[in-house]
């Protein structure tokens, strides 16, 4: 019997399907079925029926699912006590909103790159609701986005938040004085894509300031959002921790509006699993390389 053998069976049941445990794991439907009736061998038991309309476990199956779990979980705990970060490794598929990109990614991956160098990063870059559905789904093992989510398997470490403000091109001379939300109404206002907080918090924002008819323009790119706003179509609604360099070359102006959308909170989150080991170190390297980056930030800020 090996632990291979005993991953593939555990995720297999969890997934409900050999093609879906290969993907999680990186390799074959083949290699699948061939751990699967290697343990079935070892254990002299069928583990799954197979049918027309897919694979479910065998009664013996149920009950010896239970103990390979825990099984995992014993691994898993003495990964831990182990400490040893040769021990973090294999292919993590990573999601990431891009307003991260933009920040302090490009250090969370340095760092990885050098405290755990047996570990494969596959990155994508997204946005949350896309993100958080790949997550759901086993498409990604750890997610880099905005908020956590309702869903009871879902762990989560909360990284950082990042200030909204209202943004514009000096054209618009709508800089150095107060502006109103109604004034910024006259304009399309450019934000993230209409799923996320931004978008919906600038509407809501907009409609009680008396605009009868908001105009948005959403967009999952930020360098659209920023080209829009730098070509004066209308104001956004951004992080301004992602445009330092425009707001201070004077491209792009932070606004004095009476009314700004709540902060954007980041977390790391994962599908908590019995071979969660990896995922949870690596998110507790992101919480660590936010703080710091954090701390770079306010020190930036307060210096003269």
């Amino acid at each position: 019997m090996e632990f291979r053998q005993i991953i593939a069976f555990v995720w297999v049941a969890e997934l409900g399907s050999f093609r879906a445990a290969a993907e999680k794991l990186n390799t074959t439907q083949p290699s699948i079925s061939q751990r699967i009736a290697g343990l079935e061998s070892s254990l002299g038991v069928r583990l799954f029926e197979r049918g027309a309309r897919g694979i479910k476990l065998t009664e013996k199956g149920q009950e010896l699912l239970s103990h390979a779990q825990r099984m995992l979980e014993l691994r898993s705990e003495m990964l831990k006590v182990a400490q040893n970060p040769d021990a973090v490794r294999g292919t993590l598929r990573l999601g990431s909103s891009e307003t991260l990109v933009h920040t302090w990614l490009h250090e969370f991956i340095d760092a990885i790159h050098h405290k755990y160098p047996a570990l494969t990063l596959e990155i994508q870059v997204d946005t949350t609701h896309v993100l958080r559905e790949q997550l759901a789904s086993h498409q990604l093992d750890l997610s880099l986005l905005v908020g956590p989510s309702q869903d009871p398997r879902e762990r989560h470490l909360h990284l950082c938040d990042y200030e909204l403000a209202w943004i514009a091109s000096p054209g618009l001379k709508m800089h150095g004085r107060p502006v109103t939300v109604r004034e910024l109404g006259k304009y399309p206002v450019i934000t993230y894509p209409s799923m996320s907080l931004p978008y919906q918090a600038a509407k809501n924002l907009l409609l009680e300031a008396g605009v009868k008819s908001p105009r948005l323009y959403g967009s999952a790119s930020l360098s659209t959002i920023v080209q829009m706003t730098r070509r004066g179509i209308g104001p956004s609604v951004i992080a301004p921790a992602v445009i330092v360099n425009e707001i201070r070359e004077g491209l792009l102006c932070l606004l004095d509006v009476n009314k700004t959308p709540d902060p954007l909170g980041f977390y790391a989150c994962w599908m908590e699993s019995p071979d969660s080991h990896t995922v949870q170190t690596v998110a507790r390297l992101a919480q660590r390389i936010a703080r710091k980056s954090l701390a770079k930030r306010l020190a930036a800020d307060a210096a003269p």
